[in-house]
């Protein structure tokens, strides 16, 4: 196949040879092909009324690795005025610009509450409050919020620690039991490292909380509490600050629900960290 067509040309020059399965996926990306960018596998897999596997046997058929390499080519070929968002500012000014900024992060903050259901905040600060220890992971981009997330509680428990290398994190997973929690931040929720650490925490008994933008997604299936953040995020995005955003509003949810029900022993953590913190200032 000439390798100057482009993934939409491809999909017109493959489509007899696909199967029928993935003649239905053909049909939606040449259809939907902006709203596509914004959505996980199993979310496209629902609107298609196909499986996940037939998502990727799709794009290997495209001979693309995967769903993610699908939307970044489907990303390079989409006219971006089409996949905009209307803007309110003039982004040709500082000040313009800077509006534009505030804008997509109250955007972020106000959609992540609206997904956020107080049933879920329960689960998750429960499974907090009964876990001895509480790994918190991620991959990327992602892992600077898992590092926040194990920063900020580490303020009123010693449950919490943050930890970026894959080897490192299975090797703590390998001697973590049914009374230890891994929080995963994944905003695509189809990393495949995170989906494994997953599978594997769930064949021990592992309880896992995930926070995440799909709630339609690989990982999501696997978690036994799912958080999802506002916020949508091109394929060339790689970790916007909206969506770091979104993320950081649901770790303070989680912080704040949890201090209140634990008030006294974390204002206790609190004293004594913050006794020991101030001889470090002049």
């Amino acid at each position: 196949m000439p390798e100057q067509q482009n993934i939409i040309e491809r999909i017109h020059a493959s489509y007899y040879q696909l199967a029928p399965a993935e003649k239905k996926v053909a049909d939606y990306v040449l259809a939907q092909r902006e709203q596509i960018q914004f959505m996980s596998i199993t979310q496209l897999a629902d609107e298609c009324g196909v499986a996940d596997a037939t998502i990727s046997r799709f794009c290997r058929s495209l001979q693309l690795k995967g769903f993610n390499a699908f939307k970044l080519e489907l990303a390079q070929h989409t006219a971006p005025e089409k996949i905009r968002v209307p803007v309110t500012a003039d982004l040709d000014t500082m000040e313009g610009r800077c509006q534009e900024i505030s804008r997509l992060a109250h955007e972020a903050v106000d959609q992540t509450v609206q997904l956020l259901q107080p049933a879920q905040i329960t689960q998750a600060v429960r499974l907090i409050e009964n876990a001895q220890r509480i790994m918190c992971i991620g991959s990327g981009g992602s892992m600077i919020l898992a590092q926040e997330c194990a920063y900020i509680f580490s303020t009123v428990t010693d449950k919490f620690f943050a930890v970026a290398d894959t080897h490192t994190q299975l090797s703590n997973l390998a001697t973590m039991g049914p009374n230890d929690v891994i929080f995963l931040f994944s905003y695509s929720g189809a990393t495949t490292g995170g989906i494994d650490i997953l599978e594997l925490a769930k064949s021990r008994g592992i309880k896992t909380i995930l926070v995440t933008r799909f709630r339609k997604s690989p990982a999501a299936k696997l978690a036994d509490v799912v958080l999802c953040c506002g916020s949508n995020e091109g394929p060339y995005q790689f970790g916007s600050v909206p969506a770091k955003v979104a993320q950081l509003v649901i770790i303070d949810c989680l912080f704040q629900e949890y201090y209140s029900r634990n008030q006294e022993a974390c204002d206790d953590n609190r004293f004594k960290i913050g006794a020991v913190l101030a001889e470090l200032h002049v």
